[in-house]
């Protein structure tokens, strides 16, 4: 083993596959990346528990860890139970203040019980949840990229969002957010590198800036 490679995991958004990642392109003589997919969690698993089992799948010492979206959310949370080397929150929040009004809403009414139930059949709202857009001008986009759609994966998932209880920003994450984000607008303040322009799916269509930044973040 080529202790000189700094191993690279890559957590999707939710509902997204691994595949969001296919144009993030690291110098293969100090990086290896991985692609860490969503599990099909147990229907009344802890955050705290997923975490801990996705931890499993990570095979190396002194990682680097990023997750975009809801990924951001998991990663935090796995950093608790593994060392790394970087932790990257791209796409996500730092703490349950940040999550828009729309989800606290849900927090409040526990409405999240009932409304991932039409997400499952309607591709367009797992759209609007996933990445902030319909899917009108973007129908291959989300088939290839938004393919864990398995009801008992959106309960549990849409459930952690709005349920998140972390307080404050990890004091050891680079958080990386998009300045036209509609699913976390409020993500920009504090100590954040901002993208201008960057959408919520900007790991896709930004993907140029992630070749060229994120070296220079892990090794500076």
């Amino acid at each position: 083993m080529d202790s000189k490679i700094t191993h690279v995991y890559l957590m999707p958004g939710m509902a997204a596959n691994p595949s969001i990642f296919e144009n993030i392109q690291l110098p293969k003589d100090q990086f290896e990346m991985h692609w860490l997919e969503w599990q099909i969690p147990d229907k009344n698993e802890t955050l705290k528990a997923y975490a801990i089992r996705m931890c499993k799948f990570i095979v190396h010492d002194n990682v680097v860890l990023l997750g975009v979206s809801f990924g951001g959310i998991l990663v935090q949370e796995m950093s608790k139970y593994i060392s790394l080397k970087k932790l990257f929150v791209v796409s996500s929040v730092k703490s349950h203040h940040e999550l828009p009004k729309r989800l606290k809403l849900l927090k409040i009414t526990k409405a999240y019980n009932i409304l991932p139930t039409q997400i499952v059949s309607n591709i367009d709202l797992l759209a609007k949840y996933a990445f902030g857009e319909t899917i009108k001008k973007r129908v291959d986009l989300y088939k290839k990229y938004l393919s864990v759609n398995d009801k008992t994966y959106l309960d549990w998932a849409i459930k952690q969002v709005v349920c998140w209880d972390q307080e404050e920003a990890h004091a050891n994450a680079i958080y990386i957010h998009g300045s036209k984000d509609n699913v976390f607008p409020h993500s920009c303040v504090g100590n954040c590198i901002i993208i201008e322009g960057g959408s919520h799916i900007m790991i896709i269509n930004k993907y140029k800036w992630f070749n060229e930044n994120l070296p220079k973040l892990i090794n500076p």
